[in-house]
């Protein structure tokens, strides 16, 4: 089963980071203009989830949503969450730290469709 949701080391460093500090934590990535192009790291729960965000998958035990209506342009991609420094979404847990979660992509072959999670 060909996962739809990495991390890179650097990224699952970070999540371990905010953990530690926040607790247990969530990611969503809405589509939407500004922040809401960029994963967004939130305490577990902070952010209602609805039937419009589809489950992708979980990285670094914590789950990662998107909307439905941008998974229909990524459904064909793996999405590989990676960090980098700077400051990314205002309400994003990493975002004091001088770092954000950054989405790297890359396209799934027919085969990996069909056995995509």
């Amino acid at each position: 089963m060909v996962e739809r949701v990495l991390a890179t080391e650097e990224a699952l460093a970070l999540i371990e980071q905010l953990k530690e500090k926040h607790g247990p934590v969530m990611f969503h990535q809405s589509g939407g203009c500004c922040d809401g192009s960029s994963p967004m790291c939130y305490p577990d729960g902070d952010l209602i989830i609805g039937d419009q965000d589809v489950l992708l998958g979980e990285i670094g035990g914590a789950k990662f949503y998107m909307h439905k209506n941008q998974f229909e342009y990524w459904k064909h991609t793996q999405l590989i969450i990676d960090v980098v420094d700077g400051r990314g979404g205002m309400f994003s847990l990493e975002g004091v730290l001088g770092k954000r979660f950054l989405t790297r992509s890359r396209a799934f072959s027919n085969e990996e469709m069909w056995n995509s999670n």
